[in-house]
């Protein structure tokens, strides 16, 4: 499904270039700067930890998200689709990626996408890229169907089928 809905086309060959580039850029291991404002979140996530020991101030569900996908669409260049768009969440010249980001150690899908990108939050400063490649792997490689409906891999699972791919 590689509609481009909204008028979100890619507007130049130089971008696609540099979309090019960094996909090859940020491989196995690679980790990618966040912005300051995403930085300061976590860091007074970090700090009130800090002043409340025992407690957890976890940033779960749409603000993970949506760090994910923006940090994305800088890194590589990608064009998002608007919010809850079904299936994947941006594009780029070569097709529909579906973004995951997590702070733990496993993503959930509910199905198999075309080219998913996961993210794992290292530090309040950086995110490393786990894993940009075809879908057909992530889905066969993760654990069965559970009572949401979603099937989970691991963050390790993840970093061995892009050592493989690469």
């Amino acid at each position: 499904m590689s509609n481009r809905r909204g008028g979100a086309e890619r507007s130049s060959i130089e971008s696609a270039h540099e979309a090019q580039v960094a996909q090859k850029k940020f491989g196995v291991n690679r980790t990618i700067r966040l912005p300051n404002c995403v930085t300061q979140i976590y860091a007074a996530v970090e700090e009130l930890e800090r002043l409340y020991p025992g407690r957890k101030f976890t940033s779960d569900g749409h603000l993970v998200g949506s760090i994910g996908e923006v940090i994305a669409k800088e890194a590589f260049g990608l064009t998002l689709y608007p919010p809850s768009y079904e299936k994947h969440d941006a594009f780029d010249d070569n097709g529909d990626v579906q973004i995951k980001m997590t702070a733990g150690d496993r993503v959930s899908m509910y199905d198999e996408r075309d080219r998913p990108i996961v993210l794992k939050l290292v530090s309040p400063q950086e995110a490393e890229v786990i894993y940009f490649g075809p879908g057909k792997p992530v889905w066969e490689s993760a654990g069965r169907k559970q009572k949401n409906g979603q099937r989970t891999i691991s963050v390790s699972n993840l970093r061995k089928l892009e050592a493989e791919r690469l």
